[in-house]
């Protein structure tokens, strides 16, 4: 699969995620086959391990989530920030 294609369902999927529509609204809307969408969608879970996972505070804790990174560094991670941007974030980290 090309990086930039990779990238491309990426950031589609990420958008689709953060923007709280169905799939079907989100693909109808931009003009994707929504069975390109899970294609890629599935693709993309299916090559890439889990290396991290959005949590939930039960108690309305406002203390942000710290992601320790395999260099040493620490990403602090705001409730309430949207999925799209954490994962443009995540993703310029690794490349």
């Amino acid at each position: 699969m090309s990086g930039q294609r990779r990238d491309y369902w990426s950031n589609v999927i990420a958008e689709q995620e953060a923007g709280g529509r169905t799939v079907r609204a989100f693909c109808k809307q931009r003009g994707i086959g929504e069975h390109s969408f899970y294609l890629w969608r599935r693709r993309l879970r299916q090559s890439e391990p889990v290396r991290f996972a959005l949590l939930k505070t039960v108690n309305g804790d406002e203390t942000p989530l710290e992601l320790c990174l395999a260099n040493g560094d620490r990403l602090r991670i705001a409730n309430g920030v949207d999925a799209a941007t954490l994962r443009l974030v995540l993703d310029a980290l690794r490349s």
